[in-house]
């Protein structure tokens, strides 16, 4: 057994001693780089890691193939760009400054989430509560806007509006949008099976090509769809039309049952036999009830 203790450690002699010190420096720099990642996927700096990771990849074939034109170019630019980042992301760092100093460290260290349920998963109840509210928002031609946020976070455009957390449901969503209530005005976001915030300010898109017809409640819609990956719905003020806008465009919804194989279609819903006959009974009977 002797023996054995001397040879390994003799195999491990060329490794550096590691004292208490230095096993606190490693757990303090390790914490840190995962509140850093944290917050990067929170925000818009997300997609711009993904971008920067292409660039350093771009950066090692050209050296790899000996391109140095390029990579002359490429250190010329990186202090340029890396104060360009610095002045784009001023916003999200000083909210992340501000948080460091609200922060309750035991707290995030030890999360307690009090047994409530996960509500992440995007179920067929949301869905149809959803096409449910956007049904009869229509009818009563209350303008509504109601985003549906997917891989790319939202917390930049939940921090505009107010919160809710509640559960999604068509009397929740009718409510908010109701007229002369204060949280009418602006967008929800959705996440999972919750909405998350209300009255939300979305950016605005620059697109010449959509109609004049079209108000700034779907202009808005365009805007976001254009930034992110995120799904919206959007209820006109003025014909009661609902219309769905992703990827930078916008699809006019003709019945609420094109809205529910859409958004089944979009949010990874599949329909299977009788998943979606009961809420399309219930439209068939109000549609006989109309009449």
């Amino acid at each position: 057994m002797a023996d054995i203790l001397e040879t390994l450690y003799s195999w491990l002699s060329f490794l550096p001693k590691i004292s208490k010190t230095n096993i606190l420096e490693i757990v303090i720099i390790a914490f840190l780089i995962y509140e850093i990642m944290v917050w990067i996927k929170n925000t818009r700096a997300w997609n711009l890691l993904k971008g920067i990771l292409v660039i350093l990849a771009f950066t090692f074939i050209a050296w790899v193939l000996k391109l140095y034109t390029i990579l002359w170019i490429l250190e010329k630019i990186a202090l340029v760009a890396t104060t360009a980042l610095v002045i784009i992301f001023q916003p999200e760092l000083r909210k992340a400054l501000e948080q460091l100093g609200s922060k309750n460290l035991l707290t995030d260290l030890l999360p307690f989430e009090g047994g409530r349920p996960s509500d992440d998963a995007f179920t067929e109840k949301t869905i149809n509560e959803l096409v449910r509210a956007s049904v009869e928002l229509g009818k009563a031609k209350t303008g509504a806007l109601m985003v549906i946020e997917q891989e790319t976070p939202l917390k930049d455009i939940e921090r505009t509006g107010i919160e809710i957390d509640g559960l999604v449901t068509s009397q929740l969503l009718i409510n908010i949008f109701e007229h002369n209530t204060p949280l009418h005005d602006g967008a929800v976001v959705i996440r999972g099976n919750r909405v998350v915030a209300a009255t939300c300010y979305l950016p605005l898109s620059d697109n010449t090509s959509i109609s004049k017809d079209l108000g700034t409640r779907h202009r808005a819609a365009v805007g976001i769809s254009e930034v992110t990956d995120s799904l919206i719905i959007v209820v006109s003020e003025e014909t009661g039309r609902i219309s769905l806008a992703e990827n930078g465009g916008l699809i006019k919804i003709s019945d609420a049952d094109t809205l529910n194989r859409a958004l089944a279609e979009k949010l990874g819903q599949e329909e299977h036999g009788n998943r979606f006959r009961i809420w399309k009974g219930r439209l068939k009977d109000e549609r006989k009830a109309d009449k």
